[in-house]
């Protein structure tokens, strides 16, 4: 994203910041909307098993918090060491998002010391105190920006195996960081944690053509992944609109269910095995490359999602399929929001296996797109209308593939599924159809209380992260989030791992 788009993004917000949130709300009542630019669902259905995610999620605008104190300049090291009236134990205040935060007096603070030692496992070169902390420390919105003194470039796992050992000892808190393109604050520090980065960690270790599976490392770019596999005639079960930037073990981390889910499922379904470094420097190591493993528990899914808050993942085993050779879209119109939903099921039942993608979007998020970004279009303008919805098949027989779809859209043409539409007729339209839809996902979800009324989830992307910590009740019951609390605290009993992230403050011994 250029830096012209991003400022129009700045100054979006600062419009949607002023909205009166009642105005929404009360939008929502009139047209009985569900989402706003998410995967295409019901609302309804929340079982695990459904074949499209069942959640929901928002393009709205409640106040967003910002850090309420000035940031303070990055410190500078004098003679090889600190400077010392740097403010560490200020309080960040994120609005309604999470509330005021307070520095834990336990975690250590940093010094010259600890810098000479990561220097001997990592080199001078990739223990970073120059003008890259700054990027580091914030994510590429600057909505959370940290105050780290030290970004740390590991090359293998032995590397991150030592710092977090070393960490551990010193109760120094860290934060674990991908290609830092999340939206809720999970990869930049809070105030002064130790950033470790895991882009130089980006080697494919092995593919297996006969089995589809690839082995990487966690700082595998997505978008390199997707070209590697697409060379050799598969396809990643994962695509993203930041996949240029965002790595693969974030991805994990994250659980990122992306634009492939409603033909290749979730992660947990895809990924076969992790390593993983645990807080106090131990190697985990599932990297399994087994489809059927029924011994014991199955322990890569409590790091599928964690957020770095469990564990450090350092590669990932993962199941691709092959690349089909028939791909067709299709960009439609609908009236109102039950349309799309019951477009959604007869797509299901008419395109069957066929169906690789299912999106939509609401006039207001194409409007937005429109407004806000340039060298995007409406394939069906001048005509506005109430609802958009992309629709893409892949498959082996082209012919064969291409009626099916041409079938089912004259059938819910003429039942009133869909009001216009127009298929792609090459590479070029089908990319300028998916760039809406890609683009659209960087505008992130809000409303947590109308979500959950509806069985959706809070986070269907991005993760948990800072900004969602203490509303994770509304999608997980008093139980299963203290069972969570209590994995937390015995996989990482000092909690240097991303803390205050994911899990609410009050049951977390930050104090």
């Amino acid at each position: 994203m250029t830096t012209a788009m991003v400022e129009k993004y700045k100054a979006f917000y600062r419009l949607l910041n002023k909205t009166s949130r009642t105005l929404v709300d009360r939008r929502f009542r009139q047209q009985g909307q569900c989402a706003r630019g998410g995967s295409a669902a019901s609302g309804l259905d929340h079982r695990p098993d459904a074949v499209v995610e069942q959640r929901v999620s928002y393009l709205g605008c409640p106040k967003r918090g910002l850090w309420t104190s000035a940031r303070a300049s990055l410190p500078s090291f004098v003679d090889g060491g600190f400077a010392r009236d740097y403010p560490m134990n200020r309080c960040r205040s994120f609005g309604s998002v999470a509330g005021e935060i307070q520095r834990s007096s336990k975690f250590a603070t940093l010094n010259s010391d600890d810098v000479a030692h990561f220097k001997e496992i990592l080199g001078e070169r990739n223990v970073v105190q120059d003008e890259r902390l700054e990027a580091a420390n914030s994510d590429w919105m600057h909505k959370y920006v940290g105050s780290s003194r030290l970004l740390l470039l590991p090359k293998s796992t032995d590397e991150v195996s030592r710092i977090l050992k070393y960490c551990n000892s010193r109760c120094l808190a860290v934060v674990p960081q991908g290609g830092n393109t999340g939206l809720v604050g999970g990869s930049v520090p809070v105030f002064d944690e130790v950033i470790i980065n895991m882009a130089l960690m980006k080697q494919v270790i092995s593919f297996d053509k006969i089995s589809g599976i690839l082995v990487c490392e966690a700082g595998c770019i997505l978008e390199d992944l997707i070209s590697f596999l697409d060379n050799q005639g598969f396809v990643m079960p994962l695509d993203l609109g930041a996949k240029g930037s965002c790595q693969i073990g974030g991805n994990v981390a994250t659980n990122a269910g992306g634009l492939r889910l409603i033909r290749y499922g979730s992660l947990h379904g895809n990924v076969l095995g992790l390593e993983v470094v645990l807080a106090n420097g131990d190697v985990l190591d599932m990297l399994g490359t087994l489809r059927k493993d029924n011994t014991g528990y199955d322990l890569k899914h409590l790091f599928i999602g964690s957020e770095g808050s469990l564990g450090i993942i350092t590669k990932v085993s993962i199941l691709t399929p092959p690349k089909l050779s028939s791909v067709n879209i299709a960009f439609l119109a609908c009236q109102d929001y039950l349309s799309c939903q019951k477009l959604l099921l007869e797509a299901k039942r008419s395109l069957g296996e066929i169906l690789s993608a299912f999106e939509f979007m609401d006039s207001v998020a194409m409007d937005v797109v429109l407004n806000n970004l340039d060298g995007v279009r409406n394939p069906l303008a001048p005509t506005a209308h109430n609802f958009y919805v992309l629709i893409e098949t892949t498959g082996t027989e082209e012919s064969y593939d291409k009626e099916k779809l041409e079938k089912f859209l004259v059938g819910s043409m003429e039942s009133g599924l869909i009001s216009d539409g127009v298929l792609a007729q090459d590479i070029n339209q089908a990319s300028a159809f998916w760039r809406l839809r890609e683009i659209l996902a960087q505008i992130e979800p809000f409303v947590y209380e109308w979500t959950s009324n509806h069985r959706g989830s809070i986070s269907a992307e991005h993760g948990v992260g800072l900004m969602k910590a203490n509303k994770i009740f509304y999608s997980k019951s008093p139980e299963a989030v203290q069972l969570m609390a209590s994995i937390k605290k015995l996989v990482d009993p000092k909690t240097i791992l991303n803390p205050y992230k994911v899990l609410p403050h009050s049951l977390m011994s930050y104090s």
